[in-house]
């Protein structure tokens, strides 16, 4: 077989010759040319697994090359070489399908690392499955949303550009990209996901970046951090608005310069990771509220990645819920769904999205009997539900779109007022209470409802005598949820 061949196009003799030089060590053919026009030609007569061009010939902008060879539909990576400090550049010519870069001077570690993963990405350009459509897809769903999802997710994981995944939070903003990284040329490499949230500010650069032995107190051996553990992979940055100012500063530095420098270090370590960023925030306005920096904004932004809520792809809930339901029965027999549960969850909006759907249907199998999930086991609180229940005569059945989008909320404050009609009960006449006072509203909403929930499940017991029996009456829902409701929420019976 013929070796692999690459176009090296720079209008600079020694850059040419050097670049030529180490790609030939590489066991690499090796094609030149000095102008925009001489590169047109080689490229429409040659086969080439690389294109390597400078952003500045003679004759025109190494960007033109970049964009034919992208709509040329032949698959070719391109890679451009920019000036030192040119990130707007660089940036420029990702956006428009470049593969990756190298800036000058050419560091030719880096240039090898670069070429070693757009030939591993060219071998793999013509697979069985069509790109797009691969055999196990982490993305279920078969709606239109989600299979223009997939073919761009395919496209995107050909290039070294970074991407911001945006999307409501449990829309599967990891999930797609851990999709990004499995159909990179980088699969075989770590997938590191990071939630920048979750981090104390005093330790994110030991995180970020690692620390040397004896670098502060504590520091009692040398520790790599994300940027190391992601080397030659993927490395997600979750929740990347939360970042603080000065943290943003030392990211924006090792983004550009791909180089990090322990704690305690005196050296920089090159490193070579693909950066994905994500967020439910609208990271345009944190950049002008002045709590992101525009220039990170810049590079993390490169290519956008929208993810759609579930509420606009309900479509999907069948693949969806049959997908949960199998990981759900880890190895065993799978759960099964009574009659009306796709409709009763149709008729409800998901603010969770899908993290939402598989909370939903784990409590749901934690309520049901002999591995069935009925229409009542879902806990949704509105009209669909109740409709669906086994016990409802079917006359009586109103729409499933009927259900609020509020339906999720704790029992005793589904309801909007006094007059509004109860979500489930022992009695149709049952009157809901009014809201409580939300002048002042909560800064932690699930810890909210869940004291508001634990309130009224202790208040039903105290009524009841701690029959439990009679308290899930008295509170409209079976036996087995308010067991497994106290259980959540840790109420016991008095000792006595």
């Amino acid at each position: 077989m013929s070796s692999p061949r690459v176009l090296v196009v720079d209008d600079e003799a020694d850059l040419r010759e050097l670049l030529e030089i180490t790609l030939l060590k590489m066991g690499l053919d090796v094609d030149s040319a000095a102008t925009l026009q001489e590169a047109r030609g080689l490229f429409a007569a040659g086969d080439y697994q690389l294109v390597l061009t400078d952003m500045r010939l003679p004759d025109g902008l190494g960007l033109e090359l970049v964009r034919e060879v992208s709509a040329s539909g032949r698959n070719t990576p391109i890679a451009v070489v920019t000036a030192f400090g040119s990130a707007d550049n660089a940036v420029v010519a990702l956006k428009a399908g470049a593969f990756d870069y190298v800036s000058k001077p050419v560091q030719l570690d880096q240039l090898r690392v670069m070429v070693q993963s757009a030939l591993k990405l060219d071998s793999a350009s013509a697979p069985a499955v069509p790109r797009g459509e691969p055999v196990d897809s982490r993305l279920k769903g078969d709606s239109a949303a989600m299979q223009a999802l997939r073919a761009q997710i395919a496209r995107l994981a050909r290039s070294m550009a970074p991407i911001a995944i945006t999307g409501e939070s449990g829309s599967g903003k990891e999930v797609a990209a851990r999709e990004i990284h499995a159909q990179s040329s980088r699969a075989d490499q770590p997938f590191v996901a990071v939630n920048c949230g979750a981090i104390p500010e005093a330790l994110m650069e030991a995180e970020f970046f690692g620390y040397r032995k004896g670098a502060f107190t504590g520091a009692a051996d040398e520790r790599d951090g994300f940027f190391q553990a992601a080397n030659g992979g993927t490395l997600m940055l979750d929740e990347v608005a939360d970042l603080p100012l000065a943290m943003q500063v030392k990211l924006l530095r090792a983004i550009q310069e791909r180089r990090v420098r322990k704690i305690g270090a005196t050296a920089e370590e090159p490193v070579d990771v693909r950066i994905i960023s994500a967020t439910h925030q609208d990271l345009a306005r944190c950049v002008e509220q002045g709590r992101f920096r525009q220039d990170l904004f810049y590079r993390l932004n490169v290519i956008e990645l929208s993810l759609p809520p579930l509420r606009e792809r309900l479509d999907d809930l069948p693949v969806l819920t049959d997908a949960i339901l199998a990981r759900l029965a880890r190895g065993g027999e799978k759960p099964k769904l009574g009659p009306g549960v796709l409709e009763a969850l149709a008729g409800y909006s998901f603010p969770g999205n899908v993290r939402e759907l598989e909370n939903v249907l784990e409590r749901a199998l934690a309520y049901s009997n002999d591995g069935v999930i009925d229409a009542a086991d879902l806990s949704l609180k509105g009209a669909a539900v109740a409709a669906h229940a086994p016990d409802a005569p079917a006359a009586s059945a109103p729409s499933s779109a009927a259900a609020p989008a509020e339906a999720y909320a704790a029992p005793a404050f589904a309801a909007g007022d006094s007059a509004a009609p109860p979500a489930a009960g022992p009695s149709a006449s049952t009157r809901m209470p009014p809201l409580p006072d939300l002048s002042v509203l909560p800064d932690n909403l699930p810890a909210y409802l869940e004291m508001v929930e634990r309130e009224i499940i202790q208040r039903a017991l105290v009524q009841t005598q701690y029959n439990r029996t009679q308290a899930a009456q008295l509170l409209g829902i079976s036996f087995r949820q308010l067991r497994y409701q106290m259980q959540k929420l840790n109420i016991q019976a008095p000792n006595s």
